[in-house]
């Protein structure tokens, strides 16, 4: 065989593989749907656990409509998953249903200002998403009684939320401390608060987002403080029932996805400006041309458009709820990483 012929068989083969592995390369990213994304496709709708009455983060407003920071990543997944943001059903859960919930099937996904713990993470068979709101738990009382800090709380009582965190949190503290202070317990948080403003209890306690947003919403907020002691880490966030990686996978990148359009300056109001953008990140972002981001979940390409447009991002959604609580992100850990909070995705890549 001449030279000439010889290489002609070398490029026939090379074009050969390229064709093999580009085939290897488009099969490598279709994915088989979970039981729970195949589920909420068939229904064409989204069963999501959330609160029901904590201003901000899950309430149910004049209008008869859930809303909130923690509703709007409900919205988010059922975007991306429908291309329906309104396609959502609600499920009001307190604190002490919300294991059930997710362990019967009762709902597909939770979001509802839960601590990611390691008990939880083990014995409740769920698989818990992204941080979305880092958080701590305080301590809240009336300023007439002129306490700067809870070790003055020696003596009182404190309201509490059972079947939570919170509950063993301040059992710790009070131990820890030596202190004598009498824990009442209630089965949900408007109940706690209701307690304490009664006077059941001098204090009460709850996460200090929570502590926030009841404080900002009452007759008179002036008269409420939070003192200053954070009595834990409260990494809060959305999970679903195990079994179903899938459908996990596609919460986790949906809410790296309002993270990323964040921090690349993405929004509701300005996407349409980025659809022909040449910069390789926010092409695998939003899925445009040949990018094939979607695909790795089962979703359109272009999945990240309909959420961000729909939903709005990170910070869309954090302005919405939260900042009108007094909860601002400058200077705290809930700012983006470019700002030197722990609010941060990994790459669409």
């Amino acid at each position: 065989m001449s030279k000439k012929g010889l290489l002609l068989v070398v490029i026939a083969v090379l074009i050969a593989l390229v064709g093999v592995f580009a085939v290897s390369a488009q099969d490598a990213v279709e994915v088989e749907l979970g039981e729970i994304t195949q589920r909420v496709i068939d229904r064409g709708e989204l069963i999501c656990g959330v609160n029901q009455a904590l201003e901000g983060f899950g309430l149910v407003n004049d209008a008869g409509e859930f809303e909130g920071f923690d509703v709007d990543f409900c919205r988010a997944v059922a975007a991306a998953i429908l291309g329906d943001a309104n396609a959502v059903s609600y499920r009001p859960l307190t604190g002490t249903e919300r294991q059930a919930a997710i362990q019967s099937g009762e709902i597909d996904m939770m979001s509802r200002n839960t601590t990611y713990t390691l008990s939880r993470d083990v014995t409740w068979g769920a698989i818990f998403g992204p941080t979305t709101f880092y958080d701590g738990q305080g301590i809240g009382t009336w300023a007439e009684l002129g306490v700067s800090s809870a070790m003055e709380l020696d003596g009182a009582s404190i309201c509490v939320q059972a079947g939570t965190t919170t509950e063993l949190n301040i059992a710790d503290f009070i131990t820890a401390n030596g202190l004598d202070i009498s824990v009442q317990t209630y089965p949900d948080g408007p109940s706690t608060w209701e307690a304490f403003v009664s006077g059941a209890c001098e204090a009460w306690t709850t996460d200090k987002s929570g502590i926030a947003s009841y404080h900002a919403t009452s007759e008179d907020p002036g008269a409420l403080v939070i003192l200053p002691e954070t009595l834990s880490k409260e990494p809060l966030g959305p999970l679903s029932p195990g079994g179903d990686e899938q459908f996990a996978e596609i919460i986790r990148w949906t809410v790296y996805g309002l993270i990323t359009a964040e921090e690349e300056g993405i929004t509701s109001e300005n996407i349409e400006s980025f659809m022909d953008s040449e910069d390789p990140n926010i092409g695998r972002l939003l899925g445009l041309g040949e990018n094939v981001s979607g695909a790795y979940l089962g979703l359109a390409n272009d999945f990240m458009v309909t959420v961000i447009s729909q939903v709005g991002n990170y910070g869309e959604i954090y302005e919405r709820s939260l900042a009108p609580l007094g909860l601002t992100r400058a200077g705290t850990v809930n700012a983006s990483y470019l700002d030197g909070g722990l609010i941060y995705a990994p790459p669409f890549r």
